[in-house]
């Protein structure tokens, strides 16, 4: 038992010698190998003219094996490379719906549908007054219907505008994370307010105590303002918005409950988990989404945009109107004061 120990253990060590022996056998063989040919590069230097481009590229030398020289003439690659590969067109940029919003005429299903406008919330949270503006249910979801929205955007897209060119005013409300942007470029775009961090309770209806401080102005057709008319808004009570869009209704209830009081017509996007009885024209979509809400506040305040553009054109149409009328007046009492003159020299003639 012993003596196989021992002899296994030298048979171990014998298997290491004879393998560090052969290691180095496998360098001593005296064949002879037949040398491999490089092809050397002769770079330019950096200091040499013409190491660089023009354009500020790399210059990278082509080699051909074989070639006596080794290297042919510099190749630009980019130039090369540009025109490979596929154009991308309509590609989704999320600062163009703040700089460039799209219009009623640009809404399409496809937009409505890039844009997240039909995913509602799960149907637990269903509110069954909303069961007209779902489609149907995906892995637990309520999906709004495309149509619907398409067409409850186009009549709000119309009231708006309606609104900008009889000269009402519009409100438009978004307090949610994110809405900043969205709410103050749809107001730009219609001329109109914004509101976009915190409805103040009472704002409309005890409007005296809370916005009674603020300035007021009178301007004409033109929002040109005329100080010669601000001694008249003394007695005068607080205006009031003829239109309000609010892009989170349910974190503004209190400003809808007040605009009922008044009698305020209302816009608001209405999710599955909203209540649509409590805005006077509702549009069914996303409220989560960033990009529906900007779609939509886009489309109204572009809409908006159109209406203070008509009126403005209205405004234009009309001043002449009433220039040329009173320049006929003025030639109509010039010509009976002539015909007066004239009577007046007969008699005394006679």
């Amino acid at each position: 038992m012993i003596v196989r120990q021992m002899f296994a253990r030298q048979s171990r060590q014998l298997l290491a010698l004879n393998r560090q022996v052969y290691i180095p056998r496998r360098f001593q063989s005296t064949e002879t190998q037949t040398p491999t040919r490089v092809d050397t590069i002769d770079f330019p230097s950096i200091d040499e003219p013409g190491s660089r481009a023009s354009n500020g590229d790399a210059i990278v030398p082509a080699i051909t094996p074989g070639s006596s020289s080794g290297v042919q003439k510099p190749t630009n690659h980019r130039s090369q490379f540009q025109k490979l590969g596929s154009s991308i067109t309509n590609a989704y940029e999320p600062e163009d719906l703040i700089r460039n919003p799209p219009s009623v005429q640009d809404i399409t299903l496809e937009l409505l549908l890039a844009s997240q406008t039909h995913l509602g919330h799960s149907t637990s949270r269903w509110n069954p007054r909303n069961s007209r503006y779902i489609f149907g249910i995906r892995d637990g979801i309520h999906i709004i219907s495309l149509d619907v929205t398409a067409a409850y955007l186009r009549r709000a897209a119309s009231v708006v505008e309606q609104v900008a060119f009889y000269g009402g005013l519009i409100l438009f409300a978004g307090t949610r994370p994110g809405q900043k942007r969205i709410v103050v470029r749809a107001a730009e775009l219609a001329q109109s307010y914004h509101v976009f961090e915190r409805w103040i309770p009472g704002s409309l209806t005890n409007g005296e105590q809370i916005l009674g401080h603020c300035e007021r102005k009178v301007v004409n057709a033109f929002d040109e303002e005329l100080p010669e008319e601000q001694g008249k808004l003394a007695g005068k009570a607080t205006l009031k918005p003829d239109l309000v869009v609010c892009l989170n209704p349910l974190e503004n209830e209190p400003l809808l409950h007040e605009c009922g009081l008044n009698n305020i017509p209302t816009i608001g996007i209405i999710d599955t988990d909203a209540d649509a009885s409590k805005v006077t024209y509702p549009i069914p979509a996303n409220d989560d989404s960033l990009r529906a809400v900007g779609v939509i506040a886009g489309v109204l305040g572009r809409s908006g945009q159109v209406g203070q553009k008509r009126r403005l054109e209205r405004a234009k149409i009309m001043q002449e109107k009433h220039s040329l009328a009173a320049q006929d007046a003025e030639r109509k009492e010039q010509a009976a004061k002539g015909t007066d003159d004239f009577a007046k020299e007969e008699e005394e003639a006679a």
